[in-house]
């Protein structure tokens, strides 16, 4: 649920909320979206009221899901044309913007495979760049770099610097270095409230309480060895484990 949430988000800027899982990320990038009815209150996009002009505001929102939504017989070449036609633009728009999307996300020589054939990594740049297509001013990611590789969530990141210009660019994670390197402003959201907003310094000087160490596993397993904690502590006795996602661990180190 979300509770009593009043944010404001800038064209030209990219707005990070950063809260663990279950701290209403999702709920509240499906309101921005139209997907869930607000029970009180509004969105605005670019003057215009969700729940009147949600049409309207469509031909400018694009939007990544946490969990791709691929056709899995449509290829990567074939799904960019469609989401590009769905949203009006020209047969030659939409192979121009093509061309365009499958050099900066990387995909050229995935253009004629099909999404059921791609690698988790591959399928999620795919879904990013179809949140973009169409020249959407008003771009939502939940989560856009979950479950890929190094490489990838590079790439990905990458992109969104570089389509950050124009654009009002809303992503969610709950990676603390993605929120610093992305966004402009982080929200960071726990129990459905908004509980601090700027930009990633004046949250440091505000709140900082340490450093963070990030550790990435070979093998994606649930458990953590003894000798890695061991090895910790050992030289930071007061090292205290945050987060454990996937394959990655995150300390804080005071």
């Amino acid at each position: 649920a979300v509770d009593g949430m009043n944010i404001t988000f800038y064209e030209g800027q990219i707005t990070a909320f950063l809260g663990h899982n279950g701290a209403g990320k999702t709920t509240t990038m499906s309101i921005l979206t139209g997907l869930f009815p607000p029970t009180s209150g509004t969105v605005l996009v670019g003057g215009l009221d969700i729940q009147t002009h949600m049409d309207s505001i469509r031909h400018r929102l694009g939007m990544c899901p946490q969990h791709n939504i691929l056709f899995n017989h449509l290829t990567v070449a074939e799904h960019i044309l469609f989401y590009s036609r769905l949203k009006g633009r020209s047969r030659d728009e939409a192979e121009q913007e093509l061309e365009t999307m499958l050099e900066d996300m990387g995909l050229t020589q995935k253009r004629n495979e099909e999404a059921q054939n791609l690698s988790g990594g591959m399928q999620r740049k795919l879904s990013v760049a179809i949140a973009f297509v169409g020249e959407a001013k008003v771009v939502v990611l939940d989560e856009p770099t979950s479950g890929v590789d190094p490489y990838s969530r590079r790439s990905i990141w990458d992109l969104l610097l570089k389509y950050r210009p124009g654009r009002t660019i809303i992503l969610s994670t709950h990676h603390m270095d993605e929120a610093d390197i992305l966004g402009d402003r982080v929200a960071i959201i726990s129990q459905g409230k908004l509980f601090c907003s700027g930009s990633p310094v004046f949250l440091k000087n505000s709140f900082g309480s340490g450093f963070y160490l990030t550790l990435v596993r070979k093998v994606r397993t649930t458990k953590m060895g003894r000798a890695t904690v061991k090895v910790i502590h050992h030289h930071i006795p007061e090292a205290k484990l945050i987060e454990s996602i996937g394959q990655e661990l995150i300390y804080l180190l005071p």
